[in-house]
């Protein structure tokens, strides 16, 4: 459980995790927090958009539609990786949601099964919309799904969250009963949740199928540098004598 970021900080994360990043007009102050609460925030939600084309797909989650104002995220994962910031704060994305589910992520503890909608998810979890059909056919590319580990990872690493779990990273599904997003060829919540273990395990820099460099070793020191060693060396012993 953690205050919100600063927008700043917020996109400060992004960027050291390696995320492309797109700021789209006013997101800084583009919300929903006049209609609700925005915090404590206790974790990161993924979801699918059902639409096609990166344009169209960043509009209505930007502006929402006549029955769901927008912003519907905070940020949507095209096909290509990049991210679109749309709104900052209070944003209509994840509805109401099952209170144990909540529990479980709090506590970083396995997700019991959704059965029900009762807690305000809208306050309590960063929303990111992925672009994709929704249709369990449209397949996730590559690059989307690596953007979408790199954004949970770098929230989970600005909150401290993952030390005793993976469960702060969550699909709609698992929240609200009757979801099923994200679905589709290429992604998977456990997937995602391993992945982002696996980054927290490494600098904000760190790029998949490389290590960590170890520290490196202190260089020797210099021949004038040990002469002047031994002569302080000398001194002191001459002086104690």
């Amino acid at each position: 459980m953690a205050e919100p970021l600063s927008a700043a900080k917020f996109l400060a994360a992004l960027k050291a995790e390696g995320v492309k990043v797109v700021e789209v007009g006013n997101w800084r102050t583009h919300n929903r927090n006049s209609k609700g609460a925005w915090g404590p925030v206790n974790g990161v939600m993924v979801h699918h958009t059902v639409t096609k084309g990166t344009a169209a797909t960043v509009k209505i989650c930007r502006d929402g539609h006549s029955t769901l104002p927008g912003p519907l995220c905070h940020g949507v994962v095209a096909k290509d990786g990049t991210v679109h910031l749309v709104g900052y704060g209070r944003a209509n994305h994840a509805g109401l949601g099952d209170d144990d589910v909540l529990k479980a992520v709090i506590a970083e503890k396995p997700l019991p099964a959704a059965n029900e909608a009762t807690v305000d998810g809208n306050a309590r979890f960063y929303g990111f919309e992925c672009e994709n059909l929704g249709d369990n056919k449209d397949p996730w590319p590559a690059a989307q799904v690596e953007a979408m580990v790199r954004t949970a990872a770098a929230l989970c690493r600005a909150h401290g969250w993952g030390k005793d779990g993976t469960t702060s990273v969550i699909g709609h599904k698992e929240w609200q009963p009757g979801k099923v997003d994200p679905r589709g060829p290429g992604v998977s919540m456990p997937d995602i949740r391993a992945r982002v273990d696996e980054r927290l395990e490494h600098a904000a820099s760190w790029k998949p199928g490389t290590s960590t460099p170890p520290p490196s070793k202190p260089k020797p020191p210099t021949t004038e540098a040990r002469l002047s060693s031994l002569e302080k060396r000398v001194t002191a012993l001459e002086n104690g004598a």
